[in-house]
């Protein structure tokens, strides 16, 4: 298996750190708000890796934390006249709502900053002994100066950092790049006893430590957008670096932005969605359809017609599984080595950096299969059961049998509907012969008629 990591802008051999365990954290969420469908990318695709490494028999350990305190957070308190605690548990509650939702699987870890302050207050107090942090007035910031390694993952030069961050005219730095660890609590913001005063950890420290605290010193995978690198991905590894001499990840995985409509996303131009507002209007499912049939680190253009196109392109996995019937087909007797090679292939795709757009021309083979009048009965059905299998390794058919179900029960409501039009009909061309046989027809069935001065209503009779 190949990775790119950041930090080396190149693909690289996958070696974990301990044989047959893979440790990773993704960046979550900051929960002041329901989160957008551009971070609907990186929790869906962290989901995927996740679920290939348990398909190939890794034993995984998936950290992914909740920033839930922050400015924004402060901020949101104050516009709804409540606490910030109740701003965030309502948001994270949310956020579980919608990544169940999406089929993203909850990570092993959810940690809490706010969980985790004292471990916070502990590492602060260390890198200031180590003279890599200083109080200033309450305020304790880093100093990236202490570390020759500071830039590697951006690829950004101190010298450039330092003229860029003087437009911040913080005063109190000693270097104008130098990053905050540690806030003094301002008039009404939420706060705790520190040796530097009352305050609260910055969005930096808190992911160190809390990654540091769950997966080790230093893990296999840290992820996120492309957005994070710098700062926030650039600035956990300088204070991770200080403590330990050690880096945080050995691989930094970052995917690419998502456009709406060939735009940055930004409420600006009102063009913000929620994955919950997306959710209300499109498959879930159609939503990882989309996602996946690009490489996590191309940008991505959202709009109306990719999404119809996905949708159309999914159903073509359902009406396959329609067309085998394979609900009704045994797996225990189902001899799969017929498409040995199709998982070799998809496999191939996976190792080559996650590439999820070329594993899923391998589902689409797989259609085909299905679909080939030359293949005996026992292939498609071979095939359908392949298809299933490395399907849900990307996060399709959960829910199969309902899926296939629903549709039917869709298409049977369609026609009941239909057959009643045809009746009227009927009635208005006084062809009362095969009105009445329309009607004796369904009450065969078990659905019952009944004229209503608006109209024909029907149920199934018990």
């Amino acid at each position: 298996m190949k990775i790119y990591n950041t930090m080396n802008n190149k693909k690289e051999e996958f070696v974990p750190v301990t044989p047959g365990k893979i440790n990773m954290y993704a960046c979550g969420p900051t929960v002041y708000n329901y989160f957008h469908i551009g971070n609907a990318r990186p929790f869906l695709f962290f989901d995927v890796v996740r679920r290939y490494f348990k398909y190939l028999g890794y034993e995984v350990t998936y950290a992914q934390n909740i920033t839930d305190i922050d400015d924004k957070i402060i901020d949101q308190a104050i516009k709804e006249a409540t606490t910030f605690n109740e701003i965030a548990k309502r948001y994270t509650e949310a956020f579980f709502e919608d990544l169940k939702a999406m089929n993203i699987n909850y990570a092993d870890h959810n940690p809490k900053a706010t969980e985790y302050i004292q471990e916070m207050i502990d590492m602060i107090s260390l890198l200031i002994s180590k003279n890599c942090a200083y109080e200033v007035n309450g305020d304790v910031y880093f100093s990236v100066e202490s570390i020759p390694s500071y830039g590697d993952l951006s690829g950004k030069n101190l010298e450039d950092l330092k003229t860029g961050a003087r437009v911040e005219a913080n005063t109190q730095k000693k270097n104008p790049a130098d990053f905050t660890l540690w806030k003094k609590a301002k008039e009404g913001e939420p706060k705790w006893e520190s040796p530097w005063g009352e305050g609260r950890p910055g969005w930096h420290t808190e992911c160190v430590v809390m990654s540091r605290k769950l997966l080790g010193e230093t893990f296999d995978i840290h992820g996120g957008g492309v957005d994070l690198v710098f700062p926030h991905h650039e600035n956990e590894i300088a204070q991770a670096v200080a403590i330990s001499g050690k880096p945080l990840a050995n691989y930094w995985m970052h995917n690419g932005f998502l456009n709406i409509d060939g735009n940055k996303m930004s409420k600006s131009l009102n063009n913000f969605f929620t994955a919950r507002d997306i959710m209300k209007k499109y498959d879930p499912e159609v939503i990882r359809f989309f996602f996946l049939s690009k490489h996590y680190r191309s940008p991505i253009d959202f709009n109306d017609d990719i999404i119809i196109e996905s949708n159309t392109a999914l159903n073509k996995f359902y009406d396959a599984f329609k067309h085998i019937e394979i609900l009704n087909i045994k797996a225990d007797s189902t001899d799969k080595s017929v498409y040995a090679d199709h998982i070799k292939s998809f496999k191939e795709a996976m190792d080559d950096d996650f590439n999820t757009a070329k594993a899923m021309a391998v589902l689409f083979d797989l259609v085909k299969e299905i679909w080939n009048n030359q293949n005996s009965l026992e292939k498609k059905q071979a095939a359908a059961l392949t298809l299933l299998e490395i399907g849900q390794v990307l996060g399709f058919f959960s829910d199969l049998e309902k899926r296939l179900t629903e549709n039917v029960d869709q298409y049977a409501e369609k026609l009941i509907e239909l057959m009643i039009e045809y009746r009227a009909q009927a009635k208005k061309d006084k062809n009362y012969a095969q009105a009445d046989k329309i009607r004796t027809d369904l009450d065969n069935l078990g659905i019952e008629l009944q004229d209503t001065p608006k109209g024909t209503i029907w149920k199934i009779k018990k």
